[in-house]
């Protein structure tokens, strides 16, 4: 028998030992264990919550007794008081609950407190144990607990931290684990390791090689502006590429039409008006002040919350008023009370934000389609005929959402036959969202029994495209880009841009401007405008796709709980995200360190005393923001080197207040900033920083007058102490004063000769900053009320009863909307009663009468003044004559002399007659 092959078995290694088998396994449990109980700490409510009164858990009211018995949810006194009685019901239940339950009065709620601390060690515990046995996914989730606290009940501790993603990096090479160290070689959080950029290059550059898209974030944008390293656009742009097509590719993986997109996030400085507060600043004024982060700001300044909000559309809509039906859904639809512009697919405001709720939105967006189209063929394959039941502008609107979320699966089962049959509903009506859905669902396949067809999609999409609706114009982009067209595609692209494609767009001109960049047979001077169009847009779509790690909105979440581990944590969010090139992240961080305003002072975060490090700081990310078309930022860097703040102590002042007028300069050339204007005058008229020229001066007061009117006061004042000084300048033998009685001639002829003079070689140049705004400039106020363009055509389809909620190219501000339709309906009642009485058939009035009884007070009023004048002419002719008679008779002395009447006059004196007249 053939003894067993045994060649090469010295080269076989040996396998794992029993002990290092039970360690895994003993790892794995703990790891395990840890994951769970951290779960069942997490599980807390959502983060913006509201009262869930305000939703009726009955999505469907008819039943056999409504033949019978008044409506409780629509117009009139009963329903109104019925509505009264479930809210107070609510509400007393509620705080009942509150008041009584155990937490409420404070029984265990000490007791529950001590139980999740004790199962937060428990987990700090057991992922220390599974890392000692050598799990890598305990250290990394190890690291993240100890960096960013998942409840208060955790301890943050960055060296812990730093520690853990080290020795992760180091044993995995995980990316993820090298972009965090690289954030703490950048930043020296905590002075865990001292600031070292190059280390911070270094892993950072790892890290984007290994395929992380945070890191491959910060190290275009390292490129882009030079830190740590030499500018280089080209390599910027290749990081930047490579994040976006991470992004894009995400989008993709969702249902039909993509990935609804994250929140917008949000300015901690636009909620109170901007860094200098409304009016001053240039977030706040002009065509700004459309955004919604502002409307936002204003409505929380007058006491508005969102569940005021809510509340009135829940009331009005179960009133039966289909416009406010039809808001409501689209703000359960979206998760927030404002919609970005573009569309549905363009997302929403964080701002804004509400819990999403897909069954409540299908059931509003249900009630107006069925009064069109009060029931679905049996067959869902035959198209069904037009049908034509009254207005249909809102039902078509709903139609577009009732079809998306039967093809996204979104609440429902995904169905694409009844997507259809919505879809072409809408359509037959001219929606453009309907259209556009369509197109997809042709060119994707998605049409049940039938292949892709381009001719049809791009029929739909040429539909949806006219009408202005930018996902329509990005998809008809798509069909030239595909095809190599790349000038019709950059027109499309564009144009979507312009109407608040926030994405696609962003992307593909990224695309062509990056192919651009890398072209050899172009100019220079082509080349480097591409690399920076490329740069821009490629950033923007890499920042606005982060559905993975959004810490920028996280941060906000964070702040507004208002607890110091909360803000604590929202720093540190914020400064990881500053660091990968967001502005908002820098400009909230900055905000929050101000050291005219810093909230963290009384915090551990920051020293009780001003720290001239944290200045430095904020002055730091005051100038990256400033870097990325943040004026109001620009102006502020401006204020940091004028006050001294965050500069070096080895910097002369003459030096210091050199740079200060520099970026007020910078700030003032974008032809937006009224205060950097006024800022320059006022430098100019004292000689600081610059040389003392008073025409200069003048000529920056009245371009801040310009810019801005509510500068009125403050200008007036500078300029009448401007003239003032000028005046005694010229008396003391002084040139180049200012002539009071010169004209506009002498001035503009200083101004010609002094533009030489001006500041030159100052920072870069900013390019105004417009917001997401597109708004029209309002016109003056007529006889027929606010006029805008594309009235004439609104107020045509509100005639033929089609209104089409989705014809104009903004969102209107839900707020201001609600508003308006409630001091009309105030205005109504007050003139005619409440509609539950007259049901609108008394809503014309009699304006005839109106006006008639308008006139008749005004001549009462004239003829009473008459009436009055009258008699007091004649009081006084009576008084008159009364003073008269009385003056006879004490002329003829038959009056003996009164006694002693102290200061009272004696009878005959003319003085009595005059006092008693008084009395």
């Amino acid at each position: 028998m053939a003894s067993p092959d045994t060649t090469g078995t010295q080269n076989i290694l040996p396998g794992p030992t029993q002990q290092e088998l039970d360690q895994a396994a003993e790892a794995a449990r703990a790891y395990k264990q840890a994951i769970s109980t951290l779960t069942t700490l997490t599980a807390h409510p959502p983060l913006h919550t509201y009262d869930p009164s305000l939703v009726s858990g009955n999505i469907n009211p008819k039943s056999m007794l409504s033949a019978f018995l008044p409506s409780l949810q629509g117009q009139g006194p009963i329903g109104s008081l019925y509505r009264i009685i479930v809210k107070l019901h609510h509400h007393t239940l509620r705080r009942l609950s509150n008041g009584l339950g155990r937490e409420g009065i404070g029984i265990g709620s000490r007791k529950r407190d001590e139980e999740m601390r004790v199962k937060a060690i428990k987990v700090m515990d057991l992922l220390q144990h599974s890392a000692d046995l050598g799990s890598a996914d305990a250290v990394y989730t190890l690291a993240k607990i100890s960096l960013f606290p998942p409840t208060e009940h955790f301890v943050s501790d960055p060296a812990k931290a730093f520690n853990s993603f080290y020795a992760h990096a180091s044993r995995t090479g995980n990316a993820s684990s090298q972009a965090y160290v690289a954030f703490f070689y950048a930043t020296g959080y905590h002075g865990i390791v001292p600031v070292d950029q190059a280390k911070a290059q270094l892993y950072y550059t790892f890290a984007a090689n290994g395929g992380d898209k945070n890191a491959q974030m910060a190290l275009g944008y390292r490129y882009w502006s030079g830190i740590g390293t030499l500018e280089d656009c080209h390599r910027a742009v290749v990081w930047y590429e490579a994040a976006s097509e991470k992004a894009m590719a995400k989008f993709l993986s969702g249902p039909p039409g993509g990935r609804t997109l994250p929140q917008t996030s949000t300015r901690l400085t636009d909620l109170v008006g901007g860094i200098y507060g409304p009016g001053a600043s240039v977030a706040s004024t002009g065509l700004n002040t459309q955004r919604p982060a502002i409307k936002a700001g204003h409505a929380r300044a007058a006491g508005e919350t969102w569940e005021d909000v809510l509340e009135y559309y829940l009331f009005n809509a179960d009133r039966g008023e289909t416009d406010f039906a039809y808001r409501l859904g689209k703000i359960f639809y979206q998760g927030s009370i404002y919609a970005s512009a573009g569309g549905i697919a363009s997302g929403s405001e964080g701002v804004g934000a509400v819990p999403r709720n897909f069954a409540h939105a299908r059931h509003y967006f249900l009630l107006i389609a069925r009064q069109i189209w009060p029931r679905d063929p049996p067959n869902l394959q035959h198209v069904p005929p037009k049908e034509d039941h009254g207005p249909v502008g809102y039902a078509a609107a709903s139609a577009a959402y009732l079809g998306r979320m039967y093809l996204r699966g979104e609440g429902v089962k995904a169905d694409p036959a009844v997507a259809r049959l919505w879809f072409e509903r809408g359509a037959e009506h001219g929606d453009r969202e309907c259209n556009n859905a369509l197109g997809i669902m042709w060119r994707d396949g998605l049409i049940p029994g039938k292949k892709a067809d381009q001719k049809n999609a791009l029929a739909y999409f040429t539909a949806a495209a006219t009408q202005e609706l930018a996902e329509a114009q990005v998809n008809m982009g798509k069909y030239h880009y595909m095809r190599g067209e790349l000038q019709f595609a950059t027109n499309y692209f564009e144009t979507a841009m312009r109407h608040g494609s926030p994405f696609e767009a962003y992307y593909y001109l990224g695309e062509i401007h990056s192919a651009q960049a890398a072209s050899t047979g172009l100019h220079p001077h082509v080349v480097t405008g591409s690399c920076s169009m490329a740069v821009s847009f490629h950033k923007l779509a890499a920042e606005r796709g982060v559905w993975d790690d959004d810490l920028v909105r996280e941060a906000e979440i964070s702040w507004m709980s208002g607890t110091d581990q909360g803000k604590e944590t929202a720093i540190l969010k914020w400064w990881i995200a500053a660091e990968r090139g967001s502005e908002i992240a820098q400009n909230n961080l900055a905000y929050v360190l101000d050291q005219d305003k810093s909230i963290l002072r009384l915090t551990r975060f920051s020293p009780m005393i001003p720290s001239n490090d944290t200045a430095r700081l904020a002055l730091t990310q005051w100038t990256r923001a400033a870097g990325q078309r943040n004026i109001d930022a620009l102006v502020k860097v401006g204020d940091y080197y004028y006050h001294g703040l965050g500069v070096s102590a080895d910097e002369t002042e003459a030096s210091r207040l050199e740079k200060a007028a520099r970026y007020y300069q910078s700030a003032a050339d974008t032809q937006l900033s009224a205060l950097a204007m006024w800022n320059l005058g006022w430098m100019y008229e004292n000689g600081v920083g610059v040389p003392q020229d008073f025409h200069l001066a003048k000529r920056h007061y009245d371009l801040a007058l310009e810019t801005n009117s509510e500068a009125y006061l403050p200008v007036t004042l500078s300029l009448g102490k401007l003239y003032l000084r000028s005046i005694w300048h010229t008396l003391m033998g002084g040139k180049d004063g200012l002539s009071i009685w010169g004209g506009d001639e002498e001035i503009q002829e200083h101004h010609e000769g002094a533009e030489e003079r001006e500041i030159d070689g100052g920072p870069t140049e900013i390019e105004p900053d417009h917001g997401n705004s597109e708004d029209e400039h309002a016109l003056p106020e007529e006889e027929d009320g606010l006029w805008y363009l594309g009235k004439a055509r609104d107020e045509f389809h509100r005639r033929r009863g089609t209104h089409n909620p989705n014809q104009r190219g903004r969102e209107e501000d839900p707020i201001q909307w609600a508003r308006d339709r409630r001091n009309a309906e105030n205005e109504r009642d007050s003139d005619f009663g409440p509609e539950d009485y007259f049901e609108g058939a008394m809503r014309g009035g009699n304006r005839e009468d109106e006006e008639m009884g308008d006139t008749m007070e005004t001549v009462l009023l004239v003829a009473l003044c008459v009436f009055i004048s009258i008699l007091l002419y004649v009081r006084a002719r009576i008084v008159d004559r009364m003073r008269r008679d009385q003056q006879q008779q004490g002329g003829d002395g038959n009056q003996p002399p009164a006694a002693n009447g102290g200061v009272f006059p004696p009878p005959g004196d003319p003085a009595r007659n005059e006092w008693a007249i008084l009395r």
